[in-house]
Formats: structure tokens, C-alpha cells, sequence
């Protein structure tokens, strides 16, 4: 847990729950490790498996899962190569393109983009960062100089960031386990807009599971298809948001979801009927390397 990225708070919160919920079954022997460096020096001699509770950085983009697999170290979630395309948004959208899975429309901006080149409503993201860091959501063209600074102010001046089609509707996320699909929750924030603070702070976010039948089977059909595309194993949250036309479109698959008090994986685990420290350990059941 921790690690350099912009998400290391989060991580170390989720990594402190997790660590405590397996430490309570009272059938492990459970270390936590605060990475402050993208090496595993401080991991301790002959375990058994690593639960990775790192968000963004070395620890989604597949460097940690590299230096597991080198270990020969079993590790949750999914391995390198899938880890390196779910963690950047470009490389996620043309791998769902080529699967034919639905996503929105996106083009590319850089720092000297004068104005968005989709048309208002769009989203503007940094590739490579999570818990909505540096995410913005321009309605008009006063608004694309802050957003566009935003995102460039979490990456490099020399990769372009991502502009999405604004899909109007509802949010939703899968969390897939093993191939498994897990009960779809809806994400109803205040203005429509999950951002960071909404995702982690604001007690007014609803998360209400989906009682329409019909749509939750293509939801998790899709989470799914998305998951194998990407080529996931263990355990991957795929968010999505549902047009008024009912139409679906996959926005990014996470690989490391949180595990903090307002986090989505566990509470749809715990839907299924397990604890909160049975899907830790569900999770966990699932590491492999290489």
C-alpha cells in the first residue's frame, strides 16, 4: 500500500482495511508494507501471496506486478500486460475498439490545444491517473483552458490527455471477480458529477444497487466482455455510464479499486453475502503471478 502516486492516501487507507479485515479471519500472518519506493526492498523474506492495495503509478501500470512476477510472488489483480492497458485510458479505448465493447467517443488534446475537438459537453483526463485526479468536465468553451491545465498539471507536457464525449444519463460500476460479475451499483451524485471529492469525501454520493433486471444483466455482460478484452484476472471494477436511450459505454476498468469506507468492490461483495473481510479474502484467494 501507499506508493508515489497522486493516489497514495487513498491506497494507504484502503491498504489499513484490508490488512486489518484479513488479519481478523485468524488464518494469515498478514504484513503491511508502505512502498515509498518503486522496489520491493522492504518486502520480507518466503510469503505467500502480496494484496496489492496500491492505486495509480507503479502499482496499477504493471511495475510492481513485474517485480512480483520476477519474485515468482502471487499477487491480486491482474498481471502486467493488463495492468499496462487498463492504466492508461488510450490504450484501454482501443483495445475495447478493436473488441467491439462500447465506449465513448474521445480525440486528443495537447497544452496547446486551443479549444475542445468534440463538440460541448466533454471530459477531459489525464491517461494515466485514477481516482478522477485531474478530471474536468467542460460545458463551455470558457472552461477549456482551466481543464486543459488541470490535466496537464498531473502528467508530462509531451503526452497528449484524453477528450471524451460527455455521455448524459446514469453512472454505474461492475466489479468482476474471477470472470464473475458481481451486483451492479448505480452512482448518484450531487450535480450529476463524480469527481474526487464526491468519490471520497461527500456523504451525499448514493450508491443504490440496480434493481432494473434487464439492464443489470447487460451491465455485468459487458463488464464482463471488457474485462477479457483487457485480458484481467482476479479482481477489476469497469465503470460505466448508461445514455437516456438506454445505450451503455464502458469508461475505464480499474485493477486495483479502492477499499476505503465509500468504495464500490466491497460493497458489492458483500450484496453476494460475504463479509467485508470474506471478499479481502476472495480476493486474495485469487493471486497468481506471471
Amino acid at each position: 500500500m501507499g506508493g508515489k502516486s497522486s493516489e497514495r492516501e487513498v491506497s494507504l487507507n484502503s491498504g489499513k482495511n484490508i490488512a486489518e479485515a484479513l488479519a481478523s479471519l485468524g488464518t494469515y500472518e498478514v504484513f503491511p508494507i508502505d512502498l515509498t519506493d518503486e522496489n520491493l526492498d522492504k518486502l520480507p523474506e518466503g510469503i505467500d501471496a502480496a494484496y496489492i492495495a496500491l492505486h495509480g503509478g507503479w502499482g496499477e501500470n504493471g511495475g510492481v506486478q513485474a517485480a512480483l512476477d520476477a519474485r515468482k510472488i502471487p499477487y491480486t489483480g491482474p498481471g502486467v500486460k493488463a495492468s499496462q492497458i487498463a492504466m492508461d485510458k488510450l490504450k484501454t479505448k482501443l483495445v475495447l475498439e478493436m473488441k467491439n465493447v462500447p465506449s465513448a467517443k474521445w480525440d486528443l488534446a495537447h497544452p496547446d490545444t486551443a479549444r475542445s475537438p468534440l463538440p460541448l459537453p466533454v471530459v477531459v483526463k489525464p491517461p494515466c491517473d485514477g481516482s478522477s485526479v485531474g478530471i474536468s468536465k467542460v460545458s463551455s468553451e470558457d472552461d477549456w483552458p482551466k481543464a486543459l491545465a488541470a490535466a496537464f498539471a498531473c502528467q508530462s507536457a509531451d503526452k497528449p490527455v484524453l477528450v471524451e464525449e460527455f455521455i448524459p444519463g446514469r453512472e454505474f460500476t461492475v466489479a468482476v471477480v474471477d470472470g464473475e460479475a458481481w451486483p451492479v451499483i448505480e452512482i448518484v451524485a450531487k450535480g450529476g458529477w463524480y469527481g474526487y471529492e464526491e468519490k471520497y469525501t461527500s456523504e451525499e454520493t448514493k450508491y443504490p444497487f440496480l434493481e432494473d433486471g434487464e439492464l443489470s444483466q447487460k451491465l455485468q455482460k459487458l463488464a464482463v466482455e471488457a474485462y477479457h478484452a483487457v485480458g484481467c484476472r482476479g479482481v477489476t471494477r469497469v465503470d460505466f455510464r448508461v445514455s437516456p436511450l438506454g445505450r451503455c459505454y464502458v469508461l475505464e476498468l480499474n485493477t486495483s479499486p479502492g477499499f476505503t469506507s465509500h468504495s464500490l468492490v466491497p460493497k458489492a461483495g458483500m450484496k453476494t453475502g460475504l463479509t467485508f473481510a470474506q471478499v479481502c479474502d476472495r480476493i486474495l484467494q485469487s493471486a497468481k503471478y506471471g
